[in-house]
């Protein structure tokens, strides 16, 4: 039913479900504590849509811990923690506009405001406790974390790679998977994991490089996710690295409430929507959707290990 007099859907009207998937598959980054309604709702919407199965990411520690719990209360969902690289010069220099993330939407946790200026300390107490969220049975991965020169000046920098150096050895040491946000630091990203040794298992959360990267990517193993942005017209240099990525070393991804795909773009997005982009996908690959959705089920199980 229209939403106005009009008959036009407005921008904060949910989109509609899309056709289900034949193959079930996993979103693979997605923070439902940002999304309106319950995580109950949530996931059975996403499930009458083919997507059974999706990892919580943690961006802060009110953040991880609330990944935690839902991980331990739904069979559905698995979780990641970690500080979000623009968490980090927050934490250190008590940073309003380092803040990760908008306002929690619908039953999530609130967000928290402009802190005091903490130093090293206070990043060190923080670390502390995402390793041991980390050690959590239901924690599969440790992330977002990373570098981000986008929102995050020159000064902000040492507190990002420094957390980011951290979060790799937190992975390491408890075998769990890695997973980078990189935003306009491509080569800097690549620098600290072959500095520190990425962990077994990395994933390049919503992938944002090339062709040429996928290449680099592809010969260290590492998993590209890929979210709405593909659809984008704008987004050639996407499209062109998922042509040449690895089918095993591909996933699928929402990032909800964020990137919503095309043609909804700038409305809330959320899991039930990973079929929009599982099928741009299929098309940018030249394959059908049961054979890309059969892969990217089996690379997310593999990437986190579940």
């Amino acid at each position: 039913m229209p939403s106005n007099a009009s008959g036009r859907s407005d921008k904060n009207d949910a989109p509609p479900l899309p056709e289900p998937l034949r193959v079930p598959v996993a979103d693979s980054h997605t923070h439902l504590d940002m999304q309106a309604g319950t995580v109950a709702e949530g996931l059975a919407k996403a499930a009458s849509v083919g997507v059974t199965t999706v990892v919580q990411v943690g961006c802060d520690l009110a953040g991880s811990r609330w990944a935690t719990e839902a991980a331990a209360a739904h069979d559905a969902v698995h979780a990641t923690v970690a500080l979000h690289p623009n968490e980090a010069p927050r934490i250190v220099h008590g940073d309003p506009g380092g803040t990760s993330q908008p306002p929690r939407a619908g039953g999530g946790r609130p967000r928290q405001g402009a802190r005091e200026p903490g130093g090293d300390a206070a990043l060190d107490e923080a670390l502390a406790e995402i390793d041991r969220l980390a050690a959590l049975p239901q924690v599969k991965g440790v992330g977002e974390t990373g570098l981000d020169h986008f929102r995050t000046g020159p000064e902000g920098r040492e507190a990002q790679e420094r957390s980011f150096r951290a979060h790799i050895e937190i992975a390491k040491r408890h075998g769990k998977t890695l997973v980078i946000h990189d935003r306009d630091a491509h080569a800097d990203v690549l620098r600290v994991l072959k500095e520190e040794g990425a962990p077994e298992r990395t994933v390049f959360h919503c992938y944002s490089g090339d062709a040429e990267m996928a290449g680099i990517c592809a010969s260290a193993g590492y998993y590209m996710s890929f979210a709405g942005n593909v659809t984008f017209k704008n987004a050639q240099n996407l499209r062109d690295a998922l042509a040449v990525a690895p089918r095993e070393l591909i996933l699928v991804e929402t990032d909800a409430p964020f990137l919503t795909p095309a043609p909804y773009r700038g409305r809330p997005n959320a899991p039930y929507l990973i079929p929009v982009t599982v099928r741009a996908m299929a098309a940018v690959r030249g394959v059908d959707e049961d054979t890309l959705a059969t892969a990217l089920a089996a690379n997310t199980a593999r990437a986190f290990g579940y």
